[in-house]
């Protein structure tokens, strides 16, 4: 299919010989106000969803538990992003037959070190145009109490997301969303439940092919896997330095150059105190996926442009060799396009689901 590109509106606006060049200095500002007012409350509502979800790590002994973050309130305001802003600040209307999508439940995967945290935006917007989403916490990650060190194989990491697909009943079906890693576990899920999943959404994802592994897309910024597990400075060695390393995690300064170069100062601040390491052993595991499983899957795929994750050319190449269903486009995204590209975000993931 072709390409679909999500780009920024350009709208100079129109320049009236009559108006005062104060009073438009007054209403930039009224809207400069009126932007930050939002933003600040947004994160106020992202502050107050983490504290509620330390709460609930304090609560549950097992962490393993799949639970949906965010309230069922539709009130809260979208926060434009950049190609709103671009736009006079004005948002694009969402299309007016989302009634009509069959399938209205989100399943969230986040990537390598993330937790369902990170989808905050996200969930806020697709529930106040009347969809369902639900934010999981793979083992080992967001609230879930296991230690990363005892993680080996990828089937333990997606327990939430197999077991949460386990229990719907025969007759739902789900839209899944990974992000980065978590298009592993996603891909694992289509292979175990292809009739439960009725779209799979990579966002800059590790949309590997049947005998390859997670880690190996990322071998051309990373180098070999067996050059990666004895020289790499992020490797943790949670069994002892004498023993195979058991996860890994990049150190603050180097993660915010990478994952969050186009990310909002906030953002970077929650996900600076809210990420963890990642087990190593599921992104080695090579994937068994079926032509009769996998290979009846529908898949979609969302490249960002200004990632330094996973760079374009990579994520061109993931296309070409396990080509999808349809390509989107986000100009402008780091690799973390739920922070510095929600609204674009959103409107991708809307419009996929409203494809018969």
């Amino acid at each position: 299919m072709g390409n679909l590109i999500c780009m920024a509106k350009k709208d100079g606006g129109s320049k009236g010989n009559n108006g005062s060049r104060s009073s438009r200095r007054m209403g930039v500002n009224r809207s400069q106000r009126k932007l930050l007012s939002e933003e600040e409350l947004l994160h106020r509502q992202a502050l107050s969803m983490a504290l509620h979800q330390h709460q609930l790590s304090q609560r549950f002994d097992n962490g393993s538990m799949s639970r949906r973050i965010g309230s069922t309130s539709s009130r809260r305001k979208n926060l434009p992003d950049g190609d709103a802003l671009a736009n006079g600040g004005k948002q694009d209307k969402v299309p007016e037959n989302l009634e009509n999508i069959k399938i209205k439940k989100f399943v969230l995967i986040h990537g390598e070190g993330f937790g369902a945290w990170c989808w905050y935006k996200t969930i806020a917007q697709l529930e106040e145009v009347g969809l369902v989403p639900v934010a999981l916490d793979l083992t080992g990650s967001g609230i879930d109490t296991t230690d990363t060190n005892c993680i080996k194989t990828l089937a333990e990491y997606s327990k939430p997301l197999i077991s949460y697909l386990e229990n719907l009943p025969e007759d739902e079906k789900v839209i899944l969303v990974a992000h980065s890693t978590g298009g592993a576990c996603v891909s694992h899920a289509l292979e175990l439940f292809p009739g439960k999943i009725s779209k799979a959404i990579f966002v800059c994802a590790t949309m590997v092919s049947d005998g390859q592994r997670p880690f190996d897309v990322f071998a051309a910024e990373l180098g070999s896997a067996d050059r990666f597990m004895q020289e790499s400075p992020f490797l943790i060695h949670g069994n002892g330095k004498d023993n195979p390393a058991t996860g890994f995690m990049f150190e603050k300064q180097l993660m915010k150059g990478l994952y969050f170069n186009q990310s909002p100062t906030k953002d970077i601040a929650l996900a600076m105190v809210s990420m963890r390491p990642s087990p190593l052993g599921p992104i080695m595991e090579k994937l068994s996926l079926t032509p009769d499983k996998y290979g009846t899957s529908r898949r979609f795929y969302i490249q960002t442009l200004d990632d330094r994750v996973l760079s374009p050319d990579v994520q061109e190449k993931l296309v070409g060799e396990n080509p999808p269903e349809g390509v989107f486009k986000i100009k402008g995204s780091d690799h973390c396009p739920f922070f510095s590209k929600p609204q674009s975000l959103h409107k991708i993931l809307v419009e996929i689901a409203q494809i018969e």
